[in-house]
């Protein structure tokens, strides 16, 4: 491990020795290195076996978490690693493309969708991420393959 990754772990109260597990604060280490966009990490605690099923206080996975922090790489990686990217928040339903949508993040939007996100998924209020569509490019992106039928 270098000093670094050791470094963060510390400072974010992780143990050294299960680096995979939460903090005290009941913190998951992949959701938190998602929410930073640190895809040092991600990768790191992914080679440790960390679960890609654990999910925030506010019932958000590492994929949503990766969304927030904006990072492609931390992304990728945890799409490479398996994690369900159609993942629907267990409070609201919404999936890390909708939220993706409702928030500006384009280039997230463009990620997902050549991931194979599905479009489709709607929150428990009955809307999906086109629904939601906050920026002109997004809207786009969206309504191409919703028309599509991909």
């Amino acid at each position: 491990m270098d000093s670094e990754i050791w470094n963060w772990l510390q400072n974010n109260y992780f143990s050294i020795a299960q680096p995979a597990l939460k903090n005290n604060a009941g913190i998951y280490p992949l959701i938190l290195a998602g929410q930073q966009g640190r895809s040092d990490i991600i990768d790191f605690l992914l080679k440790q076996d960390a679960a890609l099923d654990v999910i925030d206080q506010y019932g958000n996975n590492a994929l949503w978490a990766a969304c927030y922090g904006e990072n492609s790489a931390c992304i990728e990686a945890l799409l490479c690693a398996g994690i369900n990217i159609n993942y629907q928040n267990t409070a609201s339903g919404a999936t890390a493309l909708i939220y993706s949508a409702s928030s500006s993040r384009e280039q997230v939007v463009e990620q997902l969708l050549a991931a194979g996100a599905d479009t489709t998924l709607k929150t428990h209020d009955d809307f999906s991420a086109l629904d939601l569509a906050s920026t002109r490019k997004i809207l786009k992106l969206l309504s191409n393959i919703v028309k599509s039928g991909d």
